[in-house]
């Protein structure tokens, strides 16, 4: 797809990078920018609230991620799990259309019956390119699977090919179905997300479009690593624009499976951080229990203490080991694969 962007670049943005293929360029210069940390407050007995960016909302620190509900085996287990995550405090819920073939977004959609009002209700578009008549059908779907009227934040889902900010902001793109959504009234805030590169992250944000969120993976390894804590977290600071944080256990929890660190020294430095809120995959009432008293009980990491823990993971983060979505594309989803014009996934049995 090679129409024209929808909306103007930032000249002296793009003036850096030369071409999209020298993204690197603009993202180190980025970073060279002075990052000035919003202080985060300690938790008081409660899972703290905190900004959504500049809309004057708030959110809760601790969000439930909406993928490892499809994982749940019993829905009752599930419905049960949202529901026990909004008593403890938990506002923000993630999900996706294409989580599960949908089955997570029909899970929470039941979980919440009754229960709308008392969350942030989040999920994602999944046109991975595709236009926005693909993108409103699947507005359709999420709002009926989630038995709502209105999504609080709708985002562009896994932008992780470097070719995605070309083909979303064409002409006829997801990024006009963002806008007539919200014009709409079924769609109050918009935002994107991705796991791959910070260069693809920034080169979404070079268009100025103003959005409201933006998702990203953070955690220990991240920090010295294809950093988004690095490269894209002090621009959305600097814009106002509502970041939101995933795979705090790296995705997988294989580093702490391997005793590298703690579920608890991982939560701690993500919430330590300027985020909005941490989705986190709870898929059982024993992880949700677990990682709400963190939450609970979350003191900050002093920026000497991040920097400690950091410097102790180094030899474990620096070849990405532990962040293999960022250096495999195994982590691509099939749906995005397909209009890439890439092989599914092999499936692994049982």
């Amino acid at each position: 797809m090679n129409a024209e962007p929808a909306l103007p670049l930032r000249r002296g943005f793009l003036k850096q990078a030369g071409a999209f293929g020298a993204a690197p360029v603009f993202a180190t210069a980025l970073a060279a920018q002075p990052f000035v940390q919003t202080p985060v407050a300690p938790a008081t007995g409660s899972i703290a609230r905190r900004p959504f960016g500049k809309s004057g909302l708030q959110v809760s620190a601790l969000g439930l991620g909406g993928h490892a509900i499809g994982l749940v085996k019993l829905e009752s287990e599930a419905i049960q799990i949202v529901r026990q995550a909004i008593d403890a405090g938990v506002t923000f819920m993630d999900n996706a259309w294409e989580y599960h073939e949908g089955l997570s977004e029909e899970r929470m959609g039941k979980a919440l019956e009754g229960r709308r009002d008392q969350v942030f209700l989040m999920t994602k578009v999944c046109t991975h390119g595709r236009d926005k008549k693909v993108a409103m059908q699947q507005l359709e779907q999420s709002l009926k699977r989630l038995k709502t009227d209105t999504i609080d934040l709708w985002q562009v889902h896994e932008c992780v090919y470097f070719n995605d900010p070309e083909r979303h902001f064409a002409l006829g793109g997801v990024m006009e179905a963002l806008d007539q959504a919200k014009k709409d009234g079924k769609v109050r805030f918009v935002g994107f997300t991705g796991h791959k590169d910070p260069a693809i992250h920034l080169a979404m944000l070079a268009h100025d479009y103003p959005f409201d969120a933006v998702q990203m993976p953070l955690n220990p390894f991240d920090g010295r690593f294809k950093s988004f804590e690095q490269l894209v977290l002090p621009e959305l600071v600097k814009r106002g624009i509502a970041p939101i944080g995933m795979k705090s256990l790296g995705g997988t929890a294989d580093s702490i499976k391997k005793g590298v660190l703690t579920v608890e020294e991982a939560l701690r430095y993500v919430l330590s951080l300027p985020i909005a809120s941490l989705v986190s995959g709870m898929d059982s009432i024993g992880v949700l229990q677990q990682n709400v008293d963190i939450a609970k009980k979350f003191v900050p990491m002093s920026t000497d203490e991040r920097d400690a823990l950091r410097k102790r993971v180094a030899e474990h983060a620096d070849d990405g080991r532990f962040e293999l979505y960022k250096i495999s594309a195994k982590f691509e989803g099939d749906t995005g694969r397909k209009q890439h014009g890439l092989p599914e996934q092999a499936k692994v049995p049982d």
